[in-house]
């Protein structure tokens, strides 16, 4: 093992440690499209619109205190735009969130609705489809640091392919790479947080995993502040394990964030409440954040989760604070383990033990 390998190895275990001595509390944050009106491409919506302005005011009452914003969230009709009328928009969007307490966690750029991104954006075989991706990122960087928030996120939701054949896949890893470098020189301070998905809405995505992202990471030109974003969903998706993509990335130091929900098996991207599908990969997920100390710089816990279509009511927002409580519920029942039996077990290998003591630890059974 070398020396930085064992330096890092000491770091976690040093961070393991201060986490359990000292609780963290955690903040949490929500996007406005959580509060949905439950359109899917099925069928249209079934609740009445809510707008985002009024939204901001509910986020401090529920326990929230972080909000999460697409380019076009912040300013709506980003295209038609100048610079003057940006700025003005961001500063109106700034003052809301000041005036309830709020704190804007990042800014993404939603490119996969633009007509100029249909196949893909930075990755798109035309030169001018990508010159429009990447201005219009940029321009996300301004809007972010505008309204106060440290980081960009990058869902590379159209960057793949339908078939293979239709891109050189080699090239477009490069292309990603350029993109990147670009944003970091574009500001000195600025973060990116790539969320990886393996499909959906493209058949095969490009940066699948967050082994992936941390390549991608290493290879910037600053990789301190090239960081993952991790979606329970992508990481089920892809067949993964979300918590030990969790751990993979803080073993590097690149969770920027997570965002929290639940899938039930390899189907779309469902957004279920966190905890509703599989409780004990919940409490898995939530576990590895704990021991890391995750929260303690100031991160927070993302929710990515719909309501049931079937929900009815103006402005629905069970689904938020559920998922809220149940992670709060897993929070106590990881600080509650016996660490020191579990540590028996392990010292034993008897992993049939460890395992009915955690799904009796899980159930409330003594």
């Amino acid at each position: 093992m070398s020396r930085d390998w064992r330096r890092r190895g000491l770091k976690i275990e040093r961070v393991i440690q201060n986490s359990m001595s000292k609780p963290t509390t955690y903040r949490f944050s929500f996007g406005p499209w959580n509060i949905s009106e439950g359109a899917d491409p099925f069928g249209p919506e079934v609740r009445p619109a809510f707008p985002h302005e009024k939204k901001y005011a509910l986020y401090k009452p529920m326990g929230f205190d972080g909000v999460q914003f697409h380019d076009d969230d912040v300013v709506p009709g980003i295209d038609e735009l100048n610079s003057a009328q940006i700025s003005k928009q961001c500063a109106k969007v700034k003052k809301m969130l000041d005036n309830q307490g709020l704190t804007p966690e990042f800014v993404a750029p939603r490119l996969w609705f633009a007509p100029q991104t249909v196949d893909g954006g930075y990755t798109s075989n035309s030169a001018k489809d990508r010159k429009y991706a990447l201005d219009r990122t940029l321009r996300t960087i301004d809007i972010a640091r505008e309204i106060g928030s440290k980081a960009v996120v990058l869902w590379l939701a159209r960057e793949g392919s339908y078939i293979r054949e239709s891109k050189n896949a080699r090239l477009a890893y490069q292309r990603i790479l350029e993109t990147i470098n670009a944003m970091l020189a574009h500001d000195k301070d600025i973060e990116i947080w790539i969320e990886p998905k393996p499909n959906e809405p493209t058949d095969m995505a490009y940066v699948p995993t967050i082994g992936h992202t941390v390549a991608l990471a290493y290879a910037s030109s600053d990789p301190k502040r090239v960081k993952g974003l991790i979606e329970t969903a992508h990481a089920l998706l892809a067949g993964l394990d979300p918590s030990d993509e969790m751990a993979f990335a803080l073993a590097h130091d690149k969770l920027g964030s997570v965002h929290l929900n639940d899938q039930n098996g390899l189907k779309y991207d469902q957004d279920k409440n966190f905890g509703a599908a599989n409780l004990r990969t919940a409490y898995n997920q939530v576990r590895v954040l704990e021991e890391a100390g995750y929260g303690k710089k100031g991160e927070f816990i993302g929710l990515d989760v719909k309501a049931m279509r079937t929900q009815k009511g103006k402005c629905v927002t069970s689904h938020l604070t559920g998922s809220r409580e149940i992670f709060l519920h897993l929070v106590e029942k990881v600080r509650s383990t016996d660490e020191k039996l579990v540590q028996q077990f392990r010292d034993a290998r008897d992993y049939e033990a460890l395992e009915l003591y955690i799904l009796k630890h899980l159930m409330g059974i003594k």
